[in-house]
This record gives structure tokens, sequence and C-alpha cells, in this order.
């Protein structure tokens, strides 16, 4: 894992914070008692990603429990240390469990360190020395029985492939049932002659969507008839398309999911966009948001919801973007991990509904709807997507449909080579998110970003061309002190006198567009103080009530 994708699987974690999989320390001492306590988190931690259907969970040290922030730790310094350590953790377990990697990350407030701890083997729990260990929220117990009984147990059954029966062929709807078959086809080539000879139940016995001819959840989900969803019950089969903005709207889709996803594509309102690249006159236009993408992610969200929670898939469409969201938290892994097109899940939450999907067309089961979804933004010249995965039983994923920074549409335009590295620190540039000390200097040294740290801002240099550009630009530089003090000395000579308030309301608007309040507030501080010692003005009231005038010249 490199740094980037430490710094954001970090930040993450921290933005979800503790539950049943997650666990934070300052730090330990380097004693037999940390190696203890390290072992029964181990242990609990493992049970309780087993019992949540998670690939793995976190044990992190270097983070604060009660401020929730970067603190350091020198726990284990060396890497022998932590390779005995895990040694160590994989002796006193039974079965032996040890992390999948111990990942020393050099945050800029601190060494943090990252267990990875892999879930409980199928049909097993985990024990430290003997004890089973559980979590009883954000709390360290015992491993319940009932929690023993789950893990001794078969593993959960798939909601999707539970036969309802109730239903029969009728409740399928014709024009889905035509839809499929023309999917399966082009999946399929070597059985498109011959599908129309199959009688309608052995197709869809070929197609993983029925079980020996009997309807299943899934066969309701992707084809069945509007009215025919009350199978389904008490679980909502459906997504609701909202509108928000300067007109609002909505509408709920229902069954068939294989027909209505396409139908509520339709309602988004999908101008095209005109990008001027450097140095040209003529636009060219692309469509505010590529079909192939929005389709990905309604699929995904279909794919993957987890029904058993009873909620709908929500799709808001707001100006220049669109929000996904579904039930049940990101399966396997994390999205950063499908990045680079190298990883395969393993596991499904919805095993025999994907399936189906993939049968039809609808989605692969490879992994590379992220990667593609990224790779398509890039070459549209448009912010990446962003996953929000704060809350643990929700996904919510982004798709940008307009410019964030016009001067980082201008970079993608006129580097075609940058690695996806490179693009994602970009990406988090313009969001004014953090990056790595070390992707910082990389890029910067290539002259794409500017500014110093944290207030860095994508380099304006490509957007010659562009006055908006420009003059974003100017408001994100800001200028020097000079000039801000001949803003005040100015003041000074006109009105005599400025309390704070009035210096505010002075400097405050000319400030970099990039600094917040509150930098803002100490920035103007810090000016005052520094003009102060340079003999410029001086305070002729009090420390708690300070009132400038201009400094008499000796």
């Amino acid at each position: 894992m490199n740094a980037i994708h430490l710094e954001n699987t970090l930040q993450q974690l921290i933005a979800c914070w503790e539950n049943e999989t997650v666990e934070f320390k300052s730090t330990y001492a380097d004693d037999k008692s940390a190696s203890d306590e390290i072992g029964k988190y181990t242990s609990a931690l493992a049970n309780e990603a087993a019992l949540r259907q998670r690939e793995y969970a976190w044990l992190v040290v270097g983070v604060c429990n009660k401020t929730r922030s970067v603190v350091g730790t020198n726990f284990k310094q060396t890497p022998d240390a932590l390779k005995k350590l895990r040694h160590q953790l994989s002796q006193s377990t039974q079965p032996r469990l040890a992390p999948h990697h111990i990942y020393e990350y050099h945050h800029p407030q601190g060494r943090v360190l990252l267990f990875q701890i892999p879930a409980a083997p199928q049909g097993q729990f985990i024990a430290w020395q003997g004890f089973a260990y559980g979590r009883n929220g954000e709390s360290l117990a015992a491993l319940s029985l009932d929690k023993q009984d789950k893990l001794r147990g078969p593993s959960l059954p798939d909601w999707s492939a539970q036969i309802v029966p109730t239903a029969t062929l009728n409740d399928l709807d014709p024009q889905a049932l035509e839809k499929a078959k023309e999917g399966f086809a082009q999946k399929n080539p070597r059985v498109f002659e011959g599908i129309h000879n199959w009688s309608l139940a052995t197709f869809l016995d070929r197609a993983r969507i029925t079980q020996d001819g009997k309807m299943t959840r899934t066969a309701l989900l992707l084809l069945g008839k509007p009215e025919s969803s009350y199978h389904l019950s008490p679980h909502p089969a459906q997504i609701s398309w909202s509108l928000q903005g300067p007109e609002r709207a909505y509408q709920h889709f229902g069954p068939p999911f294989l027909l209505n996803t396409t139908a509520l594509y339709q309602k988004i309102r999908n101008v095209q966009l005109r990008l001027l690249p450097e140095g040209e006159l003529i636009p060219f236009e692309i469509a505010k948001y590529d079909q192939k993408m929005v389709l990905e992610a309604l699929h995904n969200c279909v794919a993957h919801q987890d029904y058993t929670r009873s909620g709908r898939i929500v799709v808001t469409e707001k100006p220049d973007r669109l929000i996904f969201e579904n039930e049940g938290g990101f399966f396997e892994g994390n999205p950063l991990d499908y990045l680079h097109d190298q990883k395969t899940p393993r596991r499904y939450r919805n095993t025999f509904l994907i399936e189906a999907m993939v049968a039809l067309n609808m989605n692969d089961k490879m992994g590379y709807g992220i990667y593609e979804m990224h790779k398509a933004q890039i070459q549209r010249h448009l912010p990446l997507p962003d996953y929000d995965l704060s809350d643990p039983n929700a996904v919510k994923l982004t798709l940008y449909g307009g410019e964030v920074d016009p001067c980082y549409t201008q970079t993608l335009m006129r580097n075609s080579h940058l690695s996806m590295e490179e693009i994602l620190a970009l990406d988090r540039v313009q969001k004014k998110q953090s990056i790595q000390d070390n992707m910082a200097k990389r890029i910067k040294d290539k002259g794409l970003i500017e500014g110093r740290k944290p207030n860095y801002h994508v380099s304006a240099t490509v957007v010659k061309t562009a006055n908006a550009g420009k003059a974003d630009y100017i408001h994100t530089r800001g200028q020097d002190d000079d000039y801000y003090a001949k803003l005040l000395t100015d003041y000074l000579e006109k009105f005599g006198q400025a309390n704070r308030q009035d210096i505010n309301h002075l400097l405050l608007g000319k400030l970099s567009s990039i600094l917040n309040d509150s930098q803002k507030s100490i920035k103007i501080s810090n000016l005052l103080a520094k003009w102060k010692r340079e003999g410029l003005i001086s305070n002729s009231g009090s420390d708690r009530s300070p009132c400038w005038v201009l400094a008499k010249k000796n």
C-alpha cells in the first residue's frame, strides 16, 4: 500500500471513527502489557470483522482517542521490532492469525501504525492465549456465546438468492425479459441464434436468475413487474431520484431495475459542457455526465445494496454533481484498492444477484468499475469521483459534472502523461484536501501546484488565455505583505486609528481565498505583530482592546 493510499485510508478511518472493527490508540509502551493488549484487540477485531462480513479490521496506533487527531507514536520503531510483534501475535492466537500488514505511515503530525487485521476464518473464531474476545460497541469484551454460535455456524445466507414461493413467471415484465435476452446474447454471442428457441424457464435458469425454475428475489428485482414488488416486502425495492437546485423534482423507480436504471438516467439533465483548451479559441464539448459512468454507478448500487437493512437507493442530482447512496458499508476492501485495475474482489454481499447482472451484461465482477470511472473522468478532464465512507452502514459516491477548479482541468488538458497518483494528488489539491509531503514536492517540482502547505493550489500558469482562470488565480494567490501594509497605513493616515474590527473589514476580503476564516484571522494577527516589531504601527489602547495608530517617527 503506497503512501497516498495509506493517507486516504487513515483519513477515512478517522472520519468513520471507532466501531466494532476499528480501534484507535495514542501509543503503547514497549513492554509485555502492550503486546498482550494488542493480542486481545487482534482477537476481538478479527471476530467482529467476520461477524460483519468485512475482509479485515483496523487497529490504529498514533491517533488520540479524545481529540480524534494524529499525535504520533514511537512504539516499535524498527522493522525488526514490528516483525517480532507480528510473529508473537501469530504464536499466541488460536487458530493462528496475525495482521496482514503493519503499515508505518509518517503523517505530518507524527508516525502512525496501522494494523490490518484479517477477519476470522469461516466457521471459526479467534482466541488470544485461550480466551476469545469481541467488542461491545467501542469497548473490549468477552466474545458472547451468541456471537460464537454465529461464527461457528454457516455464513449468512445470500438475500438475493432466496426463493420467493408466492411469485410466478407471470410476475415478470415482458419488456424486461426481452431486454434480458438481448443482454445475455451480447454477453454470450455463441448462443445468439439458439436463445430464441429456449423456453422462458430454460433461459432464466441459464442466466442464473431463477433456481430450477423457482422465482428468486433477484428475478423480481431485475425483471419483476412494478406491481409485483410486494413479494419482496418489507424490503423496499426502490431507487429514488431527487433534483435539487433552482428546480426541484423527484421520482421513485421500482422493478424492473434492468429497465428502470436507464429510465432514471434519462431524468438527469445531461447538457453539453464547453471546455476551452489552452491557447485555442474554439471550445470542445462533452456531455456533463458520461452515460456509461452513471449506469455503472447505479448498477453498483443495485448489486451491492444491503437489502436486509430495508432502505432504498438514493440518487441526488445537484447543479454540478450526482450523488449515489446505498445501504451497507463498502463490502470488501477500500475504493482506493481498485484504482489501479489490479484488485479482484473475493466475496460479494449479493453473490446470486451479481452473477445474474453479469450474465445480463449489466456489470462485470472483476472490480473494474471504480477504475473505469476514474479513467473516464480523467479523459474528460473533470474532477475524480469521491467516495464517502463516514457512515459505516452506507456508501456515498459523488460524480462531478463540471469544474471545481479551471486550473485542474487545464492541467489535465496540457499534461497527458501524468500518473494516476499525480492526478489523484492534483484532484485532492483542487478540493482543498491534504496530500502527502513527498507527493507535494513531486508535483510542485513539475510546476503543477503552488503555495505553501497546507494551502496548496493548482498552478494557474496553464490558464493564460482564460480570464476567469486568471482572476481565480489572483484571488487564490493573494498579495504580499507590503500590499497589506500600504492598505493599513493609508487607512490610518486618513482616519487616525483603527481597532481590530476596522482592520478585519479592511483586510479580510483581500487575503488569499484559499485561507479559511480562522486562518485569515491568524494571518492578520501575525501581520499586526510584525508591523509593530518593525515600528510601522503602535498600540495606543490596551492588550485586550488594542487601538492601532501610525508609529511616531524619531
